[in-house]
């Protein structure tokens, strides 16, 4: 398999989302006052059960999007072995039962 670089992010797994705050930033003579809030992109993602959001600059998204596709590669190939290894089992155990 091919590594490249992890400023691209190809070899880092991220579990998480990626998501778009909205908010004003509370300058009285900024335009977000009457108009549309400031957006910013941002990771939300927990651990141990706290969420928790780290904001990005524009140019971070693209590295954060290929890993979190690199965490769901990951987690859908680990799925599968671990359904093979339960199927494996599975029929040795039955097989084991027969012989007895």
């Amino acid at each position: 398999m091919h590594k490249q670089s992890s400023k691209s992010g190809s070899g880092v797994l991220i579990r998480g989302s990626l998501i778009t705050l909205k908010r004003k930033c509370g300058k009285p003579t900024c335009s977000c006052v009457d108009g549309e809030p400031h957006t910013t992109p941002a990771l939300s993602y927990s651990v141990k059960g706290k969420t928790h959001m780290l904001t990005l600059r524009s140019s971070d998204v693209p590295m954060i999007r290929q890993a979190l596709n690199n965490y769901k590669v990951a987690a859908a190939e680990l799925e599968k072995k671990a359904i093979s290894g339960i199927r494996r089992t599975t029929l040795n155990i039955m097989n084991a039962k027969r012989r007895d």
